[in-house]
């Protein structure tokens, strides 16, 4: 076989393994869709789950889903961002640089339902916080740290060093380089990040049984005192999400309609997760025009 012919071969392969790819992504957004979106409506967008009654919604579970993330981000995301700067634009190659990148790649490789159960016997149980939202978002920052920090830490190395270099001959200091030059330029990737790891929050469950609980007490929607035991902005309440919900609706489901509920709660996760990314990517693009005045 000559040269052509086998880059030809080559080139064949690679394109029938991309089509597969997207072929499989296809057949299960499509799967679920298809089956999931005649049973979502409004009044199963805005009711309460049911426990034994047909009928039920996932208003309570899609909130918490949403708020969940929220919190997450809100305590991830800055430890994160300051990890990744350290280690792109300060840290030293010696051995103190080298632990903190084994502890990242160690501790994104642990299992869920691990980091779930270190957070139900620390938190719950030995700090007392008990299933609440806040002990999840803590237990779902074990997950985010790593995924954040390496995209935050390889998005400011791609960005060219001849952009640092211009920023200091122009009398800036070091971090006012990083934080006027440097981040807006590296802004599109750590986007990236956030999104990737915002829908593996979102869809997390096993480490939320042992942490945030799978029960969704009634709460006032109107009641806007983040102390009150009934305000929906309580951190301390537990709160079943709407992964968790799909699954204990298929495991411990005794509704008529559990098939339907959960065909329809899947599908929500989908769309919410979807357009998540869209709305996140508008707006990283949006910033970063803003930010670097590019057209």
């Amino acid at each position: 076989m000559n040269s052509k012919a086998a880059n030809n071969v080559a080139t064949g392969v690679i394109y029938l393994l991309v089509t597969a790819v997207v072929g499989i992504l296809v057949f299960l957004l499509g799967y679920i869709l298809v089956t999931g979106i005649p049973h979502v409506s409004m009044h199963f967008l805005t009711s309460a789950a049911q426990s034994f009654k047909a009928g039920g919604g996932i208003r309570d579970q899609l909130f918490n889903s949403l708020y969940l993330l929220v919190l997450t981000l809100i305590i991830s995301f800055p430890i994160a961002l300051g990890s990744g700067i350290y280690l792109s634009e300060y840290a030293p190659n010696n051995w103190f640089t080298s632990l903190i990148r084994t502890a990242i790649e160690v501790l994104s490789s642990l299992p869920s339902v691990v980091v779930g159960l270190f957070g139900y016997l620390v938190f719950v149980i030995k700090f007392n916080v008990g299933f609440s939202i806040l002990a999840g978002a803590i237990a779902l920052t074990f997950f985010n740290l790593p995924l954040l920090t390496r995209s935050i830490e390889e998005s400011l190395e791609d960005v060219p060093d001849l952009q640092r270099e211009s920023g200091l001959s122009l009398g800036l200091s070091r971090w006012k380089t990083i934080t006027g030059i440097v981040f807006p330029a590296a802004l599109p990737g750590i986007l990236t990040g956030i999104i990737l790891s915002a829908g593996r929050v979102f869809g997390e469950a096993a480490a939320l049984i042992y942490t945030a609980g799978q029960s969704a007490p009634i709460v006032s929607y109107s009641n806007w005192n983040p102390f009150s035991p009934t305000s929906f902005l309580n951190p301390m309440r537990p709160a079943e999400t709407l992964a968790v919900h799909i699954w204990k609706v298929n495991t411990e489901g005794v509704t008529p309609d559990a098939l339907q509920i959960s065909s329809g709660a899947s599908a929500v996760l989908i769309v919410v997760i979807l357009l998540f990314n869209l709305g996140a990517r508008y707006l990283g693009n949006w910033m970063f025009k803003k930010m670097t005045a590019a057209k």
